[in-house]
């Protein structure tokens, strides 16, 4: 039996949290590609937030809460998870920071923002639940929803991903006919690979690297240094294609 996988050296008195899959981790090298996709997305916003009062739906392990709070007046984490919840509320203290236990289709606070990242694809009725999110809103408000790009996440040729705990998983164009129909106002972004992560992307693509790093055997020690060696440097966020792109961040405005 494989030994879990969990959190490495948390604070005194914080609980690691294992790693599921369901929620992406920090302190994890394994999981880092996916914590550095998702930091700078939550930089990206971090940047949009001086003086607002910002909620973060469905926050996990409150990484993102936090680098927030670095920008915004007042950041609220809301997650329904007790482990999640417990982790983050201990390892993560500002002033101006507070994590909630509620589930997100019930909680509610007055905000001048909403963040709901790589959720919308874990969720029965998104159009339901976006609808409640963005009726919460000031008319200077916004709305930022992510959720990784089916195109360039399921295997070629493949519907989905094998990811058990995604519910439906959205091709760029239906990710922006569903925000569409919820706001009048949406800007849509994409999520490429950029430095180090492009050029291994490019040797993939046009050359034998499979072949060649499993040839000369070298394929474990390469990944065990390149995986936590990634950043958010590694990672471009902007417009463009999106049908290439990684993920999709679509930002939801009234006017």
């Amino acid at each position: 039996m494989t030994a879990p996988i969990v959190q490495q050296n948390q604070p005194d008195g914080v609980p690691p949290l294992e790693l599921t899959g369901e929620r992406t981790l920090p302190d994890v090298p394994e999981e880092n590609y996916w914590f550095q996709r998702h930091l700078v997305v939550y930089r990206w916003i971090a940047d949009q937030l001086a003086g607002k009062r910002v909620v973060d739906m469905a926050c996990g392990e409150g990484y993102g809460s936090d680098l927030m709070a670095t920008a915004a007046a007042q950041v609220t984490g809301v997650d329904a998870n007790p482990e999640a919840f417990e982790h983050a509320r201990l390892r993560y203290q500002r002033p101006n920071l507070k994590f909630v236990r509620e589930l997100v289709e019930e909680y509610d606070e007055p905000c001048d923002a909403i963040v709901f990242l790589q959720t919308i694809e874990h969720v029965q009725e998104p159009k339901l639940l976006l609808e409640r999110l963005f009726s919460r809103l000031p008319d200077n408000g916004a709305l930022y929803v992510s959720t990784p790009n089916v195109l360039t996440l399921a295997p070629k040729g493949a519907e989905r991903s094998d990811n058990p705990w995604h519910v439906h998983e959205y091709k760029p164009e239906e990710f922006a006919d569903l925000c569409r129909s919820v706001a009048p106002v949406v800007e849509m972004h994409g999520l490429w690979h950029a430095g180090k992560l492009r050029l291994h992307e490019l040797a993939i693509r046009h050359g034998r690297w499979d072949d060649l790093h499993k040839g000369l055997r070298f394929t474990k020690p390469f990944y065990d240094w390149f995986i936590p060696a990634i950043s958010t440097g590694d990672f471009r966020l902007g417009q463009g294609d999106l049908s290439t792109s990684l993920d999709l961040i679509a930002v939801l405005r009234k006017a």
